[in-house]
């Protein structure tokens, strides 16, 4: 990953089991409130965050192991939330990285559709940038902007009547 403008970091180490991908959760939800997001963004930060964990949990280790691990990090900066969570798993195949994840089609009949990828097209939908990178594992990097309201702070833009 590139150089980040300097921010606060929290890293957290996780086994890669899914009863590991609730403590992601509640930790993004914290530092998401602790942000200032409004609840439906927390709401989303949430969903995107355990569909990536949960993607470790069911494809980045063939043979899974009990030292298994996913990592998540969170940089906090003045106007976003970057998270990544990243595994040391077997990676992606290089047709996965190259295919954009679309919606499922109104044309295609449910039983039709191919299992996976759903969890991508979620993550993209809820989060304003998203980067996947397939380098010794796989790493999802997301990012939520912090909207504040546009009510400035200087008295003098305040028309006085």
């Amino acid at each position: 990953m590139g150089q980040r403008p300097e921010a606060d970091v929290i890293t957290l180490t996780l086994p890669a089991r899914a009863e590991y991908v609730s403590i992601a959760r509640l930790t993004v939800s914290g530092i998401a409130n602790r942000m200032g997001f409004p609840y439906e963004d927390i709401e989303d930060i949430k969903l995107a965050v355990a569909e990536a964990c949960t993607n470790v949990v069911e494809h980045a280790y063939d043979c899974p192991q009990g030292n298994d691990q996913l990592r998540l990090s969170c940089w906090l900066l003045a106007d976003r939330l970057v998270v990544e969570v990243r595994d040391k798993g077997k990676g992606l195949p290089l047709e996965d990285r190259q295919e954009a994840p679309a919606p499922i089609r109104p044309d295609v009949d449910i039983d039709e559709v191919k299992e996976g990828g759903l969890g991508l097209y979620l993550i993209h939908s809820v989060m304003d940038e998203v980067q996947v990178s397939s380098n010794d594992g796989v790493a999802v990097t997301m990012t939520k902007y912090l909207q504040r309201d546009e009510v400035s702070c200087d008295d003098r833009a305040i028309s006085k009547a």
